[in-house]
């Protein structure tokens, strides 16, 4: 093999790993939402099924979060867009000499961590409300004490430096000059800033407001505490990983990623039009031919593949109001318990073969000797004989001494204290 061809063997097998490791997580848990299986898995594979599907759309929290977070996103992305749009423009006509500050300062809320973000805020702004003279009850402690209103303020508070970003990268390419000579010819600095530099940054704004609306939804670091007694889907999504999941997550991120490639085709065969439709007006390329194909289609692979996603996707919902798989259930279930039952008989007959071999052992060792119970010897005879213990003894009392026996007679007999 040539080195040409190892290069592009290596090259292929690398783009290969790349992209499984990238995607390869996305297709299982994609996979994982048609299994009819209580825990999220592939394999082993029960019955094919929507009923993840209908679990999620009745689950009222994973509503509630995406609702909320739709509404966060939505305010985050005005404010963020703004502050960084006014912030890029600060840094365009500030004095050089400050330019590094300025600009070191505005990025400074990405380095901070989202825990120390989300908890200053949440005090900050309870100092405030204290230093206003808020009340429970009152206008502003609500304010101050609104999850979704911290939340959007927590957030900004670093999704703008992102969006400032995007501005500042747009704003290189932007000519000055346009800016003075509209002023020159008697442009008001609102009619220059509307006329010539939106129209110029509208695609930043655009790129910009689409950065700050995935950065807000998917935040959970910094939401987590301002978001007090709201909830979001991130917050959602991590009380449910902490209580135990069912596919009803895995059907959620297949919507997600369904949505992302069908924005990203949408998107793509616009662009492919729009740019077609230049070529056009400037003679470059001929009028597109309706065969077929309609004519939005044709040269446009994004458009033929967004087509066809369409038609997965009613396919889908078509089916999923017939289907049901209620009867592979039964016959999965009937199998389970089968198995288990023939795993039942096979403890049992290895447990009868081990006693049997176990018995067969035991008959065939040779009988042990018995021992003889050892003599009374030594110094001590049978002092510690334990049937020294015995009732026999007892059983027979000793005699008593006779009369006079001994020293003292029957001095000591108790007879002689009573009386004649």
């Amino acid at each position: 093999m040539s080195s040409a061809n190892l290069i592009r063997v290596a090259l292929g097998a690398y783009l290969l790993i790349f992209f499984s490791y990238l995607l390869g997580p996305l297709v299982v848990m994609s996979l994982t939402a048609f299994n009819s299986s209580s825990f999220p898995t592939v394999s082993p594979w029960a019955c094919f099924s929507y009923e993840w599907f209908d679990v999620l759309f009745n689950d009222k929290h994973i509503r509630d979060g995406i609702y909320y977070s739709i509404v966060i996103g939505i305010g985050t992305v005005i404010l963020s867009v703004s502050m960084g749009l006014a912030a890029s423009i600060v840094l365009t006509q500030v004095w050089p000499k400050l330019r590094s500050t300025y600009y070191t300062m505005i990025i400074a809320p990405i380095l901070i961590p989202g825990v120390v973000l989300g908890i200053s805020t949440l005090v900050f702004w309870d100092r405030a409300g204290a230093f206003f003279g808020a009340t429970d009850g009152s206008f502003l402690y609500g304010l101050f004490h609104n999850g979704i209103f911290l939340t959007i303020l927590g957030q900004s508070s670093f999704i703008a430096s992102y969006a400032m970003l995007v501005f500042v990268a747009r704003l290189q390419r932007f000519d000055t000059d346009l800016t003075e000579a509209a002023l020159d010819l008697g442009a008001t600095h609102t009619q220059a800033f509307r006329k010539i530099l939106l129209p110029f940054m509208r695609p930043a704004i655009a790129s910009a407001s689409v950065l700050a609306f995935l950065a807000s939804f998917e935040n959970y670091n910094t939401t987590t505490f301002t978001i007090i007694d709201y909830k979001t889907l991130t917050t959602v999504l991590a009380q449910k990983v902490r209580l135990g999941i069912n596919p009803s997550i895995s059907s959620l991120a297949f919507i997600i990623i369904v949505l992302t490639i069908f924005a990203a085709l949408a998107f793509e065969a616009a662009n492919r039009n729009k740019e077609h439709k230049l070529a056009v007006k400037k003679g470059k390329a001929s009028e597109r031919k309706s065969g077929i194909l309609p004519s939005f289609m044709t040269g446009n692979p994004a458009a033929i593949l967004l087509v066809l996603l369409a038609f997965v996707v009613i396919v889908m919902v078509g089916t999923a109001q017939k289907y049901s798989p209620e009867t592979c259930k039964i016959e999965v279930r009937e199998a389970k318990q089968i198995a288990i039952q023939q795993r039942i008989e096979q403890l049992k007959e290895a447990r009868r073969l081990k006693d049997e071999a176990k018995a067969a052992t035991q008959s065939d060792a040779p009988a042990a000797p018995t021992t003889a119970a050892p003599k009374n010897s030594g110094a001590f005879g049978n002092v510690f004989a334990p049937t020294n213990l015995s009732d026999e003894d007892d059983a027979a009392p000793k005699a008593a001494p006779k009369d006079g026996n001994g020293a003292f007679g029957n001095v000591f007999d108790p007879n002689n204290l009573n009386s004649e």
